[in-house]
C-alpha cells in the first residue's frame, strides 16, 4: 500500500447516491482504495453491491475493502476487510484469510497499533484525527500528534480518518499518514469526482 485517497461509501450520508455511484465517481477522481460500509443491508444485498464495486475497482486498478464483513469480503473477492476493535479478532480473521488478503484494523492508541502490527494487520486506521459527526461512536479526536507517535512505532501503512478535509489534509500527511480516508468530505460534495481529485492532488504534493 503506497499513498493515496481512501474513500468510504455511506449511503446514509449522501441521500440519492448509491454505494456504486460513490465508488464510481471517487475512482474517476483518483481514489485508489474504496471501502464499502453499510450497517443496514442484508448479506444478499451487500454481496450484490460488493460484486459491482469489485468490478469497478479492477477497472481502475484500485483496491476494494469491505467494512466488518469478512464473509462478504471473501465471497465477493474483495482485496480485504477492515475490522474494528470489537469485531472478529484479527488473529482469527488472518487464519480464515491468509495473505495476500488485506486486513486492516482501527486503533486509537500507540499500544493498539503496535499490537495490530504484531498480530498481522496489513494496515491500521488511526482516528478520529479531528472531530467528526460521521461516526457517532468514534470517540474523541486524537489529532495529528497520535499519527506522528504511531508512525515512530510501526512500519505498516497508516490510514488516517476522521474530520479530514482539504484544509487540514496536508498536516495529516506530514504527520506520517500513508492514506487519507474520507467520507463526508467527498461523498457529500455536489461533485464527488472533483472533490476526490482535489484530495489526491494535495496528498501527492
Amino acid at each position: 500500500m503506497e499513498r493515496g485517497l481512501y474513500v468510504i461509501t455511506d449511503e446514509t450520508l449522501a441521500p440519492g447516491c448509491s454505494h456504486i455511484h460513490i465508488a464510481k465517481e471517487s475512482l474517476s477522481g483518483g481514489a485508489k482504495i474504496i471501502q464499502l460500509r453499510d450497517k443496514h443491508r442484508n448479506g444478499g444485498e451487500l454481496f450484490a453491491i460488493a460484486r459491482e464495486i469489485r468490478s469497478l475497482c479492477t477497472l481502475h486498478d484500485a483496491r476494494f475493502i469491505i467494512n466488518d464483513r469478512l464473509d462478504i469480503a471473501l465471497a465477493a473477492l474483495a482485496d480485504g476487510v477492515h475490522l474494528g476493535q470489537d469485531d472478529l479478532p484479527l488473529s482469527a480473521a488472518r487464519r480464515l484469510a491468509p495473505r495476500p488478503f488485506i486486513i486492516g484494523i482501527s486503533v486509537g492508541t500507540v499500544e493498539e497499533a503496535v499490537l495490530a502490527e504484531r498480530e498481522g494487520a496489513d494496515y491500521i486506521g488511526v482516528g478520529p484525527v479531528y472531530p467528526t459527526g460521521t461516526k457517532t461512536d468514534a470517540g474523541p479526536a486524537v489529532g495529528p500528534d497520535l499519527v506522528r507517535l504511531i508512525r515512530k512505532e510501526v512500519t505498516i501503512p497508516i490510514v488516517a480518518i476522521g474530520g479530514i478535509n482539504l484544509l487540514n489534509v496536508r498536516d495529516v500527511v506530514t504527520a506520517g499518514a500513508d492514506w487519507i480516508a474520507v467520507i463526508s468530505a467527498v461523498i457529500c460534495s455536489p461533485d464527488i469526482e472533483a472533490a476526490s481529485r482535489k484530495f489526491v492532488t494535495l496528498i501527492n504534493s
